[in-house]
């Protein structure tokens, strides 16, 4: 296995997923970079697992006036396998505030990568917090 190509593969899949979760119009292309098990540790919420507790909590979050996420990832660290993997991102969550103002929070998150058995790398655990 190439190392730096897989790394490489892994970042252009994580950029991939948070260009349309920027867009915020594909529920299901969104999901898909989810695995089925995945854990999503929102600040401030109970833990968010699996696909259905997902496809609420993204639906919702959607819906939510001014609502867009951005993230960049970077410093790929694989398991010597090469099946799991984990980044470092560096993120930003904007929405209204009660005046109809955007306000926005910026953060930090890991999330931790498995590869799945059609090859495709998919997020088994999401969290991050406010950088204050």
């Amino acid at each position: 296995m190439d190392l730096a190509s897989e790394k490489a593969r892994l970042l252009q899949r994580d950029a991939e997923w948070a260009a349309a979760a920027y867009e915020g119009r594909d529920l299901e292309r969104v999901l898909s970079y989810w695995t089925d098990d995945a854990v999503v540790f929102v600040p401030g919420l109970p833990p968010v697992a699996g696909k259905e507790a997902l496809r609420q909590y993204v639906q919702g979050s959607m819906q939510i006036p001014g609502f867009r996420i951005s993230w960049t990832s970077t410093a790929v660290t694989l398991s010597p396998d090469g099946n799991l993997a984990y980044m470092f991102s560096q993120n930003a969550v904007t929405m209204n505030g009660p005046d109809g103002t955007p306000a926005t929070t910026e953060g930090r998150g890991v999330t931790i990568w498995r590869r799945e058995s059609d090859g495709e790398w998919r997020c088994a655990v999401d969290i991050w917090n406010s950088q204050v």
